[in-house]
C-alpha cells in the first residue's frame, strides 16, 4: 500500500490496518498548524507506525527526524520510506522496541516538534506522557500533538504541561500540549 505525502511523494505502508496512517487530512491539518516550524526543528515520532508524519518533517525540512516503533516490519518500511526522502545534512533515526524504554534511551535530548499517536486502546497516553515529561524531551519552546479518538478520551494531566489547543477532524482528535510558561502563571 502506497501513501502520498508532502510534495506528491509516494511512500510504503504495511497493507491493512495494522498501523493505522494518520489521515492525509490530520496530517495536513498538524503541518499547518505547526506551519514556519519545522524547518531545522528536532522532531519526535512516538508509535511511528507507517512513519508518515516523519517523513513529512523531513519533506518539509525538519534537521532530525527521531522514531520509535515497536513493530520489525513496519520499521524496515519506515527505514526505507525516510531513507528516500531525507536529503543534504537532515539526519533520521528509528528506534526500535519498548517505547516507554527507547524515551529513556532518549534522556538528555529534546524535541521541538513531538507527534504521539499510540494504538488507541493501547493504555499508553498517560505513562508515555509522563516519561517524555521526566526525561525532559520536550524542548522549551516545542509542542507536541497527541492523537486519540474524540470519544472517551481524557486528556492525561501533566503538573508542568497546559493544554494549548484541541482539534476535532472526524474521527480523529488532537490534543496539544507545551510547558507552562512560568513567568505568565506568576502573573495570574
Amino acid at each position: 500500500m502506497t501513501l502520498r505525502i508532502y510534495g506528491n511523494r509516494q511512500i510504503k505502508s504495511l497493507p491493512g490496518q495494522a498501523t493505522r496512517p494518520t489521515s492525509a487530512r490530520v496530517r495536513e491539518a498538524v503541518f499547518n498548524i505547526w506551519q514556519g516550524t519545522i524547518k531545522d526543528c528536532h522532531w519526535l515520532d512516538v508509535c511511528t507506525g507507517t512513519g508518515s508524519m516523519g517523513a513529512e518533517a523531513l519533506c518539509r525540512e525538519a534537521s532530525l527526524v527521531v522514531g520509535i516503533e515497536k513493530s520489525s516490519r513496519a520499521s524496515a518500511i519506515i527505514q526505507q520510506n525516510w531513507q528516500q526522502v531525507a536529503h543534504g545534512e537532515q539526519k533520521w533515526q528509528l528506534l526500535r522496541g519498548d517505547v516507554i524504554q527507547q524515551l529513556k534511551n532518549l534522556s538528555g535530548r529534546q524535541f521541538d516538534r513531538i507527534y504521539f499517536d499510540p494504538p488507541y486502546a493501547s493504555g499508553l497516553y498517560q505513562p508515555v506522557l509522563e516519561a517524555i515529561a521526566h526525561y525532559n524531551l520536550l524542548a522549551v519552546n516545542g509542542e507536541i500533538a497527541v492523537e486519540h479518538n474524540p470519544q472517551g478520551w481524557t486528556a492525561p494531566v501533566i503538573p508542568t504541561w497546559e493544554i494549548s489547543r484541541q482539534k476535532v477532524y472526524g474521527n480523529t482528535a488532537l490534543t496539544f500540549y507545551r510547558i507552562i510558561d512560568e513567568g505568565n502563571e506568576a502573573d495570574n
